[in-house]
């Protein structure tokens, strides 16, 4: 039976906590709206829609709150830092825990995006329908205390409960005259905008369109902040219920005003508390920009550009006060190409050098721009000056950090998603090269599946470096890495069996021969598990979700029910 409580209960019970907060708020505010006597008249108006709309408002300044933290860089890393550990013991595996909820980050900013469409389609329609009642309560055919409550306010010296005025009217343009309709169709609308721009197609292939929509969370912020200033949502003040016994002129509305036992009601909207909610987060952000703002005038030098097979450019950079960690990453940001993107990048070198250096691929239309702007299309000598001006923000904590904290690390990549690993193979070299240096992980599995032979030119010499080195040092088992070519054609195929019985591989030219087809990770996780008895195991994975999946539930599967046995923990490489 899997055992899926190393990898998923911790998750799980986050859900659990969020939702559960959640459920609980808006059942409290709909009760409270449905039960409290100074909505008597206000429910006598509109309904239970009244409840609706305030339950799901109090949930969506919740989640409002929410929305930022996840996605505040500096925050989660501070976080991981103060989760940090030195070994993985079954001590500790509470806090290692704690920092690979971290990793999901970005998964838990669009849960709570999800929650914030749930409740806002709550919202807007339950509000839809208490403009149409405030309207039609001045209708002929509404009831008496309808209307008597709807005319309250005509004169000057009264307060009103209905916003509307009149019957001869349009609700459309009522709530377009109020500052709770036009701020609330702003939100709606930079809402929906910033949602559909967040799916897969779009961010893959027109990055910029999301990037810039985004943003439109500005406009989103400051249109909450002043949507509940119209105070639509009204009550009898506390005053009025001492003086105005509602259970009894109720049935007495005519004589309103006329008898000392029934003045008329007092009425007050209520006071905004949305503001309360986000000025936290909203302050926190601002600070991330400004620390963000600050990092963009720092001077960085382009040192070196290298041209890699399939269009992949490799960066090495120098900023002054940099200092990094294997496995984490950066914003890059270009003014030339864009005065407002950043992008992240993985950064792949190790601490130890004295640069640091990013390898992307050049696909989208800011990628292929960076591309063209280094002269990696042309051929020949470059100057430095002549190299484009860049901006660095970073460096940002991931999952591949966690690789030295375990005694065994397995790595798994599929193409250019082995850039994370590249940093933390190289630290590994950096490391195995210094004699006084001790390594806390004894053993690493690395496993890398790519389509196409040009994908392993790149990164076929830095294997080629560790493998030498680690032989050198009689650590040749201490790294047992696996490549796998999942496409090739007839003429590759026939090379390479003429070339099979040679002691280095056709493909790479390592002591490794690389296997075609795909691993079978049943098999590979069975050896592992067999190899490393009664051991906390880290899994750390940069790929596509299908295969993500997959690894998740191999690892849940592999995981023995008895915490002495061994344990696979789940990493998923998410920036």
């Amino acid at each position: 039976m899997a055992n899926w409580f190393v990898n998923d209960a911790p998750k799980l019970i986050i859900l659990l906590l969020w939702l559960g907060v959640n459920t609980f708020l808006f059942g409290h505010t709909f009760f409270l709206y449905e039960q409290e006597e100074a909505y008597i008249y206000t429910r006598a108006l509109l309904g239970s829609a009244l409840a609706w709309s305030r339950a799901s408002a109090m949930c969506l300044n919740l989640n409002c709150l929410l929305i930022l933290l996840p996605i505040s860089r500096n925050l989660i890393s501070f976080l991981r830092g103060s989760c940090s550990v030195h070994t993985i013991s079954s001590k500790q595996c509470c806090r290692s825990n704690m920092r690979r909820q971290l990793d999901k980050n970005v998964r838990f900013h669009q849960l709570v995006a999800y929650m914030i469409i749930l409740h806002t389609v709550i919202h807007v329609i339950a509000h839809l329908f208490n403009i149409e009642r405030y309207h039609t309560s001045y209708s002929p055919a509404a009831k008496d205390l309808l209307i008597r409550l709807s005319s309250i306010g005509k004169n000057t010296s009264e307060s009103y409960l209905n916003p509307i005025r009149t019957y001869d009217t349009n609700p459309m343009k009522e709530l377009l005259n109020s500052t709770a309709g036009v701020t609330g169709i702003i939100i709606t609308v930079a809402f929906v905008l910033m949602v559909t721009s967040s799916t897969r197609v779009i961010m893959e292939s027109f990055y910029e369109v999301f990037w810039f929509t985004h943003h439109l969370f500005i406009v989103f912020f400051i249109g909450l902040i002043i949507h509940g200033s119209g105070r639509i949502v009204r009550g009898q003040t506390p005053q009025s219920l001492q003086d105005h016994n509602v259970t009894y002129c109720k049935d007495h509305y005519e004589e309103w005003g006329d008898i000392p036992e029934c003045p008329l009601p007092q009425f007050a909207g209520n006071e905004p508390v949305t503001w309360k909610w986000i000025l936290g987060p909203i302050v926190l952000y601002i600070c991330e920009r400004l620390i963000r703002f600050c990092r963009s005038l720092q001077k960085v030098v382009i040192t070196k550009v290298i041209v890699h097979p399939s269009r992949v450019l490799e960066l090495q950079m120098k900023k002054h006060g940099f200092k990094m960690k294997s496995g984490q990453y950066i914003l890059l940001h270009c003014p030339s190409i864009s005065r407002f993107e950043w992008h992240p990048f993985t950064l792949t070198s190790a601490s130890e050098e004295d640069h640091f250096s990013i390898h992307m691929r050049a696909l989208g239309d800011w990628t292929s721009a960076l591309f063209e702007a280094c002269g990696a299309n042309l051929r020949g000598f470059r100057e430095a000056w002549k190299m484009p001006r860049v901006a660095v923000d970073g460096p940002f904590g991931t999952a591949c950090i966690d690789i030295f904290y375990y005694k065994v690390s397995v790595m798994i990549a599929t193409g250019i998603g082995v850039t994370p690993f590249a940093s933390v193979l190289k630290s590994i070299w950096y490391k195995c090269s210094q004699p006084t240096m001790t390594l806390k992980v004894e053993r690493v599995y690395f496993y890398w599946i790519c389509r196409d032979t040009h994908s392993f030119e790149w990164f076929a010499d830095l294997l080629y470096s560790l493998e030498i080195q680690l032989m050198e040092k009689g650590k040749r088992h201490f790294l047992s890495y696996h490549i796998f070519l999942t496409g090739w054609d007839e003429y590759q195929a026939a090379h390479i069996a003429l070339h099979y019985e040679e002691n280095k591989d056709v493909i790479t030219g390592l002591k490794q021969k690389t296997f075609y087809g795909r691993p079978n990770w049943n098999k590979e996780f069975k050896r592992i598990a067999d190899h490393h008895p009664g051991t906390n195991i880290g899994v750390f994975f940069c790929g596509p979700k299908d295969l993500s999946s997959v690894l998740h539930t191999m690892c849940n599967n592999y995981s023995s029910a008895d915490p002495r046995g061994v344990q696979f923990h789940y990493n998923k490489e998410n920036i």
